[in-house]
């Protein structure tokens, strides 16, 4: 009976500790532990929210950022503000297992403070979109994430292969925002252009997404433009780009507001993304570029 009564407590233990705990380090470099697979998510990125509901998990959010509108049925869910301005008491009372946010977000501290377990993650290229999807597919114990990542990339790779060779070393400018805020080469998006075999005016060296002189763009004279229904307007009056080769010929794709959101989003419809650009090379590109 004494050896029974010793156990006890130990028994009780071993029922109250959880079965199999879950750890993840995020970008941060903060690892983050939960008792289980998280059933209530607020997630206060897009890119987040779009690789949450690509691995299957969608019904587990409670709540998204004002900018998460894909797919359709996140529109229905509480909007808790935006990632750089959360409306804390509403995630709270939202009572989320996680709250999937960006590292540049100054919200995770708030919300850890109040008790909250807060996950960083921030895609910025490819290689994080693949480690993005992996380390949510852990989190959400999703074993085939690192299919769904192949499939994704393929249809990337599928994208470039739709393309004659006449339009390789077309020279692209990607506008993502008006300022000008150009995509350059060390973007996703410049990621992407280069995987489709065409030349982007915005080196490296500038940043990813650097706000460029006008002036740059005339100088730099590309042979096709890319740029968002939001951004399109006034291009012609700008400075001296009639001038430009693009506008002159009439070479510019401008995307409407949902492909624009594909197109800026490092997530889940990266291939999407691809394509899109393909089409508006089969479409605007002067046949025969060359590198």
């Amino acid at each position: 009976m004494k050896r029974i009564a010793l156990l006890l407590p130990l028994l009780c233990l071993a029922w109250a500790w959880p079965a199999h705990a879950l750890q993840v380090t995020d970008d941060r470099g903060v690892t983050v532990t939960l008792a289980q697979a998280p059933q209530r998510i607020v997630s206060l990125l897009p890119s987040l929210t779009e690789t949450v509901c690509e691995l299957g998990r969608c019904q587990r959010l409670v709540g998204v950022d004002r900018y998460s509108n894909f797919p359709a049925g996140v529109q229905k869910l509480p909007q808790v503000g935006g990632g750089l301005d959360p409306n804390i008491e509403m995630i709270v009372a939202l009572k989320p297992d996680v709250v999937l946010m960006a590292t540049s977000s100054r919200a995770g501290e708030r919300l850890q403070a109040l008790g909250l377990k807060v996950v960083a993650l921030e895609p910025r290229n490819h290689a994080d979109v693949q480690r993005v999807m992996l380390k949510l597919g852990q989190l959400l114990e999703v074993p085939d994430a690192d299919r769904i990542w192949r499939a994704i990339d393929a249809g990337v790779s599928a994208a470039a292969q739709s393309l004659p060779a006449g339009v390789r070393g077309t020279r692209v400018y990607f506008e993502v925002n008006q300022g000008p805020y150009a995509a350059s080469e060390s973007s996703f998006i410049g990621e992407t252009l280069a995987r489709l075999g065409v030349k982007n005016i915005v080196p490296a060296k500038l940043g990813r997404f650097p706000k460029l002189n006008p002036e740059y763009i005339v100088r730099a004279n590309p042979d096709l433009i890319m740029v968002g229904q939001r951004s399109a307007d006034g291009l012609q009056a700008r400075p001296g780009w009639q001038s430009i080769r693009a506008l002159r010929e009439q070479r510019v794709c401008i995307f409407p507001a949902e492909e624009a959101d594909v197109l800026v989003r490092p997530g889940p419809r990266m291939a999407e993304g691809a394509r899109l650009m393909a089409r508006c090379l089969l479409d605007k590109a002067p046949k025969g570029a060359k590198p």
